[in-house]
């Protein structure tokens, strides 16, 4: 399947369909709440279906290998972004983008498998416990980051040191976010339950799956119609940065399963996982722990920009080069 064809799949065509009557003014909306919900199914959906492949195959030193580096790749990358942008832009907005593309997008990854499987290539089910881990040592890295800033220059204007986000408040909020406990709870439930639990679960995690896809992606597509217009304000250099860097960070990512021997499928969603950047958790924190970095940056250019180059492109060049760099028999 090509780049091309990939557009084909109804669940791309919604989300296509969703920027079309987003940039065309159309009433057409999808409730809050409902978004809500769907993002709540699909993140339950996934869990379970990771649990159960997890049951099946067990556990394994190639399971921990795949989950090391995933844990390695959501360390480095913010730590790499920070550097190269830091002194382009303010350090707080530099952390703030850092946090973002060394994150994770849950929708992403999820439109990810469903083309995977749509390709016929298996992957592993613990990858979803890779997405889940990948969301918060990025968030940690920043907000330490910032609260060192804000002590060096309160000490430099010889202040106070301003109040700042304490380290067990930030673990606390990213080990009990909703979403995200949601997820490993339900890889839990699915890898208690076995077998016998994917056969009664098949109707709801199965069956609906894709049509459930398919309308969040169309409401994924009127909201990042509504983020369009911010790239206007957003430099240049980001722009370039919010293209070229997950398909760098998705290049490194699958250089390193060739040397490590991880198989295809697994290495085509690790560099998916790389490649993307959050636009729901990371932002929903950084809100509160870092006001002094702009929504502008960590929100506009990842929605407006990264989220549909992935959706639309980056996950078919993705597993292209994958399968043009690793054997489907690995």
């Amino acid at each position: 399947m090509s780049t091309a064809s990939a557009l084909v799949d109804p669940s791309i065509l919604f989300f296509i369909l969703g920027i079309g009557a987003g940039l065309i003014r159309s009433n057409l909306a999808i409730p809050a709440q409902m978004g809500r919900f769907l993002t709540l199914y699909l993140l339950m959906a996934i869990g379970l279906k990771g649990g159960f492949a997890l049951a099946k195959s067990g556990f394994s030193p190639s399971i921990a290998l795949d989950i090391g580096l995933a844990l390695s790749f959501s360390v480095l990358i913010p730590i790499a972004t920070y550097a190269f942008l830091k002194k382009r832009i303010s350090q707080f907005n530099a952390m703030a983008v850092a946090a973002t593309y060394g994150s994770v997008s849950a929708v992403t990854f999820i439109t990810a498998m469903q083309y995977l499987e749509n390709r016929q290539i298996p992957f592993g089910g613990h990858m979803s416990a890779a997405l889940a881990l990948m969301e918060s040592p990025s968030i940690l890295f920043a907000i330490i980051m910032a609260n060192m800033i804000r002590a060096k220059q309160s000490k430099r204007a010889g202040k106070k040191s301003t109040p700042h986000t304490s380290l067990g408040e930030i673990l606390r909020e990213s080990f009990t976010e909703g979403a995200q406990f949601l997820l490993l709870g339900s890889m839990v439930v699915g890898f208690i339950s076995g077998e016998n639990g994917r056969v009664v679960m098949q109707p709801f995690a199965g069956e609906i799956f894709k049509g459930m896809l398919a309308f969040f992606l169309l409401d994924m597509g009127l909201s990042t119609a509504s983020h369009l217009k911010d790239l206007k304000k957003v430099p240049k250099l980001l722009i370039v940065y919010g293209v070229v860097a997950p398909v760098v960070h998705a290049s490194l990512a699958l250089w390193v399963s060739i040397y490590f021997g991880v198989s295809l499928g697994n290495a085509a969603l690790l560099a998916v996982l790389a490649g993307s950047a959050s636009y729901i958790a990371v932002p929903a924190v950084l809100k509160h722990a870092i006001p002094e970095a702009s929504p502008l940056f960590y929100l506009g250019l990842p929605l407006g920009l990264t989220f549909p180059f992935n959706i639309l492109i980056g996950i078919p060049l993705y597993v292209i080069m994958a399968e043009h760099w690793i054997p489907l028999t690995r």
